[in-house]
């Protein structure tokens, strides 16, 4: 399971015009189910993300999470974090996880996260989305659930 996040001093997601989440200080979570992914990669990732230090404290260090912050997540599913771009010039999403299992997964991380306390708003699964967002530093961070050695 990969992710992207990215410390925001707000972010939004909608779908057709219509608003679907938002979160004001936070995160804003890219989600990519992979093929073998388990709930253990989305619980992995869901911890780590809750107290990831990456909010400046009192004296400019990156030595506080979201939680510490009362901030919020926004996650969105984005299966293209998958993408294998090494051969050709059409990515290959082959080391996707099937719909129904990423979404399920994508449910199971979210659930996780609301049980850190945090509040977690989402996208919806498999639409087209606009998304909004004023990236704090920036900071973008780059997780993957089997890179944890």
């Amino acid at each position: 399971m990969r992710a992207v996040v990215q410390r925001v001093r707000d972010a939004s997601v909608s779908v057709r015009g219509a608003l679907c989440g938002y979160v004001s200080c936070g995160l804003l979570v890219y989600l990519g189910v992979a093929r073998g992914d388990t709930g253990a990669d989305a619980a992995y990732l869901a911890e780590k993300i809750a107290f990831l230090r990456i909010f400046e404290d009192a004296e400019g260090k990156m030595n506080l999470s979201v939680k510490d912050k009362g901030g919020g997540v926004l996650a969105v599913s984005q299966f293209t974090l998958l993408a294998d771009a090494r051969k050709g010039r059409r990515p290959s999403y082959s080391e996707a996880a099937d719909p129904g299992i990423a979404k399920s997964l994508y449910e199971y991380f979210m659930d996780k996260i609301r049980e850190q306390g945090l509040p977690c708003e989402s996208g919806v699964f498999q639409a087209r989305m606009d998304l909004t967002y004023t990236n704090d530093g920036p900071v973008t961070i780059l997780l993957d659930s089997r890179k944890t050695f």
